[in-house]
């Protein structure tokens, strides 16, 4: 029987293009997983405060057998990437950095935090979470 990896996949939804790409990674790869992260037309992520939102990823991330953070440049400007990175750290959850395709600039932050650094390749990122998750 197949391991079924519990996924918090760390994203911007202003970037949410990266967020489907990466489910298409997970799917391409036939990964079994389970996604914890905060979906897009979630209540708290429209109107709830910052409490509850911060309150919801920890509930999400503490469930997981791995965080995946997109490594873009933004991420380094993100209140909400360096909380979910500091949850992840809290309860010992492995993070995996995926960096951007073709990209010159990445987060320092993410990368500092990670356990590993892969590029924007569906194989490299699966490969990550079979061996962190």
């Amino acid at each position: 029987m197949a391991k079924t990896y519990r996924l918090f996949i760390s994203h911007s939804w202003a970037y949410g293009d990266a967020y489907d790409t990466m489910i298409k990674f997970f799917e391409d790869q036939n990964l079994d997983y389970y996604d914890h992260s905060v979906p897009k037309d979630d209540p708290i992520h429209t109107n709830g405060t910052n409490k509850q939102l911060e309150e919801a990823i920890d509930a999400k991330i503490k469930g997981t057998s791995c965080i995946v953070i997109l490594a873009g440049v933004y991420a380094s400007y993100s209140k909400w990437i360096q909380k979910e990175i500091d949850i992840a750290i809290s309860y010992g959850k492995p993070i995996i950095a995926v960096e951007p395709w073709d990209s010159d600039k990445t987060s320092k932050v993410v990368k500092d935090n990670a356990d590993k650094i892969v590029k924007w390749q569906s194989k490299s990122v699966v490969d990550a979470i079979k061996e962190l998750g």
